[in-house]
């Protein structure tokens, strides 16, 4: 199931969301650059335990807390993003606020940084930040990144696409130790999978 909406929504978008697909865009009237504008507010994604959610735009504080299983790229977010996160993979294609990861103890979440301050951002109790440097990490970021501008026709997601090879080495992944040795962020973590033969 898929759910669209155009122009701003309200705090708690895809709050304990388990499944389908929210797609978040501006209106098309829009005279403003969607990128650096907030579309959704506080606490979205909180608790999610699957699912798919696409911004054209920033998201306010407390993004993707408690996240479990849920996917989603937004394009900035305020305070606290992906704090208690322990699954799923949360893309930022814009400017974060502080304190980044705090008691992350899983999933995988990639900041565009293109003003250099994204590693001061970041809560370094448990999670490590790093450039992405596996072939895997660098697909699901690209596939994500594909995603976002073909659900919301995002001028900046197709930027960055465009501009692949200038855009990618601006990113940090942020890892907790939990992923560290996944094909997504250890370039020499084997991304084949071994099947057991039923008996």
């Amino acid at each position: 199931m898929t759910l669209t909406l155009e122009g701003e929504s309200n705090d708690y978008v895809g709050k304990g969301m388990h499944g389908g697909e929210i797609i978040v865009k501006s209106p098309a009237h829009a005279t403003y650059d969607p990128a650096e504008n907030v579309i959704v507010g506080n606490t979205c994604l909180y608790g999610a335990t699957g699912g798919t959610l696409f911004a054209e735009g920033q998201a306010g504080e407390r993004f993707a807390v408690r996240n479990s299983l849920g996917q989603a790229v937004i394009e900035g977010t305020g305070d606290h993003c992906c704090e208690y996160m322990t699954g799923g993979v949360i893309v930022v294609l814009g400017k974060a606020g502080r304190n980044i990861g705090a008691g992350m103890t899983g999933g995988l979440a990639y900041f565009l940084d293109e003003d250099g301050s994204f590693p001061t951002k970041v809560n370094p109790e448990i999670v490590k930040v790093q450039r992405v440097v596996a072939p895997a990490g660098e697909q699901q970021l690209k596939e994500l990144v594909q995603a976002h501008a073909d659900r919301t026709g995002s001028a900046k997601a197709q930027r960055i696409l465009d501009h692949w090879s200038e855009y990618l080495p601006q990113f940090w992944q942020v890892v907790p130790p939990s992923e560290a040795e996944s094909p997504e962020a250890d370039p020499n973590v084997s991304t084949e999978k071994v099947l057991s033969s039923v008996q």
